[in-house]
């Protein structure tokens, strides 16, 4: 017999198979972020067998991290109506082809194009992989845990990512780095349709074509004006009109979703502090990392000379630092609210980029993995209580949107750490990255203390008694309506201010 795709279906599932389905989930996230670390380190053999510019360096990362976040909200509301585990698969099937077409790529144009379908795949793995978590775990602590555990899987990938990617691109090549998510991929779909349960919203959303093509019009823009501007110029004709279509794009966007009764985002979400603080924090916290992770790569290996495999052991003190404390920042976050990790996350990612604002070509080692451990503090504290805040509270119908939108606020931040930071310090370096790239790259880091201070300030802010307050009351603006049987967004006047 066939069960019932409904939320209330996975909610009745034993503890053994709860933690077996956080088990599968978590595989999904393994994938995407052993893709993201491996890919850095790969960068340099990329560069140097398709020849590539910096640009172009930036452009593999970007088109998968750029077509992923306009994806991702349209993959969460999607999974909510069709079936989260129906979308799932999918996604890993797409993922791992993509995988493989970019290890097979024979060009930079090749590569970057099999980027973006690797990008489609992955835009139906993470966010609905935490709705099926949402709705899952119904015991707010429980639920919190496993937001721990979900970012200590990411702390896995991130660890893992450095050293087996610096073996691969050393042993095999940098192809392999691609090879390795098909069999990963493979697995993850035997493992998930086997044990994951189906689940959709009672209430699935309409589809919402307008809203999708504005928001890949707004990020494509911005990142193609930003990336394109070094060698176009910041003030020059095209620069400022792409700039113009991404301002004027989401504009737009804000209006037509306000007037929409089933809008692609719910920007109602945004009344909540807490939600739009985590949505902001994410933005700023994977924007620095997005560019740790680009401008590290770029100067251990083109600057130290380091093979990509001995560049991966020098990361690993910071992806080992998110790996431990990714669940105790869970656990914090379970106890004591989101403020603790949000805040010592935020001071932790500011020391850190202070310190590599003193980059030199032969900075001692000792200073740089000081650096990069505090970094790694800040990067597996902040995770858990963004990921925790976006889902907690929200009813069960909008979680794959709630997750959708946090997730999407993390790949725009590392889309637009690749662009800017990346733009900034290595926008104007041609050729062979040499000692020059070192001090080349301190205005990227003093953007990376801009953006730690921000996420210090705001973690402040948005985790007191008013935050809290706003919290509350946007999630009964939701409930009231569902509870009297008529969808929230078909209840717009009560729904209004006032």
């Amino acid at each position: 017999m066939e069960e019932p795709e409904s939320d209330r279906s996975a909610g009745s599932l034993s503890r053994g198979r709860r933690l077996l389905v956080l088990g599968i989930c978590c595989f999904s996230l393994l994938i995407v972020g052993l893709d993201t670390t491996i890919v850095n380190v790969a960068l340099p053999s990329i560069r140097d067998e398709l020849h590539a510019s910096v640009s172009g360096l930036q452009w593999v990362i970007d088109a998968y991290t750029l077509v992923l976040a306009s994806l991702l909200m349209l993959a969460g509301s999607t999974a909510d109506r069709i079936g989260r585990k129906r979308i799932f698969r999918a996604g890993l099937v797409v993922f791992s082809l993509g995988s493989l077409l970019c290890g097979l790529a024979p060009s930079l144009g090749t590569l970057i194009a099999a980027r973006v379908l690797q990008a489609v795949g992955g835009s139906m793995l993470n966010p609905v992989a935490m709705s099926i978590i949402r709705n899952v775990f119904d015991d707010p602590r429980e639920r919190a845990q496993a937001i721990g555990a979900w970012g200590a899987v990411f702390g896995l990938s991130m660890a893992l990512g450095p050293v087996v990617g610096g073996a691969l691109v050393d042993s095999v090549g940098w192809r392999s780095v691609f090879f390795v998510n098909v069999p990963i991929g493979v697995i993850a779909f035997v493992l998930t349709t086997m044990y994951v349960p189906r689940s959709r919203a009672d209430r699935p959303r309409r589809l919402d074509p307008v809203g999708q093509l504005l928001v890949i019009l707004a990020l494509a823009s911005l990142t193609y004006a930003i990336i394109d501007a070094p060698r176009a110029g910041w003030a020059s004709a095209g620069t400022l009109g792409l700039f113009a279509l991404a301002v004027i794009c989401f504009a737009a966007l804000v209006f037509y979703e306000l007037r929409r009764r089933e809008p692609l985002i719910e920007m109602r979400f945004f009344r909540s502090a807490p939600f739009s603080g985590a949505s902001t924090i994410a933005v700023c916290a994977f924007a620095a990392t997005g560019g740790f992770l680009f401008l590290n790569t770029l100067y251990l290996q083109g600057v130290r000379h380091l093979s990509p495999f001995h560049a991966g052991l020098y990361l690993l003190p910071m992806a080992g630092m998110v790996l431990v404390f990714a669940p105790i920042s869970g656990w914090l976050v379970s106890r004591r609210g989101a403020r603790p990790s949000l805040v010592i996350a935020g001071a932790a990612l500011t020391v850190a980029s202070l310190m590599l604002t003193r980059l030199a070509p032969h900075t001692p080692a000792a200073y740089l993995l000081a650096a990069y451990f505090l970094f790694g503090l800040g990067s597996g504290l902040i995770n858990p209580p963004i990921t925790n805040t976006a889902v907690s509270g929200m009813p069960a119908s909008q979680a794959g949107v709630a997750s959708a939108i946090a997730s999407t606020s993390r790949q725009v931040g590392m889309t637009l750490g690749v662009a800017v930071i990346g733009a900034i310090s290595g926008g104007t370096i041609s050729g062979a990255i040499g000692p020059s790239f070192a001090r080349a790259t301190h205005p990227g880091w003093w953007v990376c203390v801009g953006l730690g201070v921000v996420c210090l300030v705001v973690g402040i802010l948005t985790t007191g008694a008013w935050a809290n307050e706003t919290a509350r009351q946007t999630a009964e603006r939701f409930r009231e309506p569902e509870a009297s049987g008529t969808p929230a967004p078909y209840r717009r006047r009560e729904l209004a201010p006032g």
